[in-house]
């Protein structure tokens, strides 16, 4: 809240905009979350499963059948409620408060990341909803309902971040197969860490020779693999995301848009008053396709 407790502002000649950094925040959210924009208070999230093979035909017709998957989702009120006195306003030398106050929706942007990042560090869990299949996001025994396939499958692993055992995440995760049985074709290549992996993480997507051994053996995956730190997962945590694919792990439903929703002066308030801006959106994060992203450690 800003109000006559800003006495440099309000100093002849001071200059503003050295002393804190308002980033302007790259949506990495983009990199794993889709947005959905909903048309009412809930939404039914349907999709077709994966298409059938081909079939050798004899006599008589094959019929091969799809499953539908299916979550509900529904948004989640979220605001930034600020003031900015009336003397505060009058007397600040620097011309920015008004401008910090009213800039305050950025923070929007940053909330998407967290909600994102945090989402995917707790699928192993249910604070963020469950998958499309009713179990927890990551977990070791996926099965689609209905599904020609009825074999378990497995996204989550409990090994510390190393080249080798990024190796049996990485093969998981190319061999993982869709409801009709068939190998899904996704292409694993983020590597999402905190930041206390991320030298191990760069060693493992950018170094052209492997770190593990001391004969210069070749990495594959050096410039085939990205990786990004985010503070929001776990100290010992680090996924493995198909970043690229159409679809990706993590789905925004989104209502309504941040928006500065109203304004108000009210004249009772200290310091000659108050200006008020309530900013507001709806929206939740929700999982998507288990299958893009792979829990290697929690």
């Amino acid at each position: 809240m800003i109000s006559g407790q800003v006495p440099n502002h309000l100093v002849a000649n001071a200059r503003a905009g050295f002393l804190s950094s308002i980033k302007a925040d790259v949506p990495a959210w983009q990199r794993i979350a889709a947005m959905h924009d909903m048309d009412g208070k809930t939404s039914d999230l349907v999709d077709l499963g994966a298409i059938p093979m081909p079939v050798e035909s004899k006599t008589g017709t094959t019929v091969q059948d799809y499953i539908e998957r299916h979550i509900q989702v529904e948004p989640t009120d979220w605001d930034i409620t600020v003031f900015i006195s009336h003397n505060a306003l009058s007397d600040d030398r620097t011309g920015t408060l008004d401008q910090r106050v009213r800039g305050a929706a950025v923070n929007f942007n940053r909330h998407f990341n967290k909600l994102a990042y945090s989402a995917l560090n707790a699928g192993d869990g249910s604070t963020y909803g469950l998958a499309y299949d009713g179990g927890n996001f990551y977990q070791n025994t996926h099965i689609d309902s209905g599904a020609a396939y009825q074999t378990a499958q497995d996204n989550l692993y409990a090994l510390t971040l190393s080249m080798d055992n990024f190796e049996t995440v990485r093969v998981a995760a190319s061999t993982v197969r869709d409801d009709q049985g068939e190998y899904s074709g996704y292409n694993h290549n983020l590597l999402i860490v905190p930041p206390a992996y991320e030298r191990i993480a760069a060693n493992i997507t950018s170094n052209p020779e492997d770190m593990a051994t001391a004969n210069r053996k070749m990495n594959p995956y050096a410039n085939v693999v990205s990786y990004l730190v985010s503070p929001y997962l776990d100290s010992t945590a680090w996924v493995l995301v198909g970043a690229d694919e159409v679809h990706k792990p993590l789905i925004f439903a989104m209502r309504e848009q941040p928006n500065l929703q109203s304004a108000w002066f009210d004249p009772k308030a200290p310091d000659g008053g108050r200006y008020y801006f309530k900013f507001f959106a709806r929206y939740n994060v929700f999982y998507g396709d288990w299958r893009l992203a792979f829990l290697g450690n929690t």
